[in-house]
């Protein structure tokens, strides 16, 4: 199957993230909720994109540094950050040119499931941070593979294709979808420990126009497309 390269469409892509339903206001606001108090920690960011997470936790007083496996985004978020923040072309698939315990705590937001084997991206991101350091991730929720893939066997490790649109264009989007005790399995094996899941509500001050008209009534308003987790390193 075709990858995905965010080169082709980083701008189109950083455009539509800053403000959509998904990212703008669901993922990203459930990502701090779930990091919190992040005053002074040294955190990497794990595909960061053009940086608005980064930028986010900067704000809250974090000491970021990040990277991503596109050079476009990584333009993208530099134009965002400034000089001041660290940040490099990488490959969560390669190891990782930063110091055992390095960090407070890792972000990986809708990283993983680009990857079919997470033996040694999860290996590597718990080789940077500190004992008591946490991993906070998002990822497809694993009903997604089967909610678009109908004859789909839930249990497999299986890659697949979906589209998206992202300021009036067509994104191919290729993913691995994996069920959800092989992820639980995978975090054990990297020796971390599930402190956090989550399937948060989206954000209590999202546009109205925004939210689907079947949840507009809904008090806390919530869907299936991501799921998350805070993992503490062992």
């Amino acid at each position: 199957m075709p990858k995905t390269d965010y080169n082709e469409f980083a701008e189109a892509y950083s455009t539509d993230n800053e403000t959509n339903l998904l990212n703008g206001h669901y993922e990203r606001p459930a990502m701090l909720n779930l990091a919190g108090d992040v005053t002074g920690r040294r955190i990497l960011d794990v595909g960061c994109g053009a940086g608005p997470l980064a930028a986010a936790l900067r704000d809250r007083g974090a000491i970021m540094t990040g990277f991503d496996q596109s050079s476009a985004m990584v333009e993208l978020a530099r134009r965002r950050l400034g000089d001041d923040i660290d940040l490099t072309v990488g490959d969560l698939a390669e190891p990782l040119p930063y110091d055992d315990a390095a960090f407070d705590d890792v972000v990986a937001s809708l990283v993983l499931h680009y990857l079919e084997d997470w033996t040694k991206p999860l290996a590597e991101l718990r080789r940077v941070l500190k004992p008591g350091g946490r991993l906070i991730l998002s990822v497809n929720h694993p009903i997604l593979y089967t909610a678009l893939n109908p004859d789909g066997e839930y249990f497999d490790v299986v890659e697949f294709t979906y589209d998206a649109e992202h300021d009036g264009r067509t994104v191919v989007y290729t993913n691995w979808h994996r069920p959800f005790q092989t992820m639980i399995d995978s975090f054990n094996a990297a020796g971390f420990r599930v402190a956090t899941i989550a399937e948060p509500p989206i954000d209590p001050d999202t546009p109205r126009e925004l939210i689907p008209d079947e949840l507009k009534h809904v008090q806390r308003p919530r869907f299936i497309s991501f799921i998350f987790f805070v993992l503490e390193a062992s």
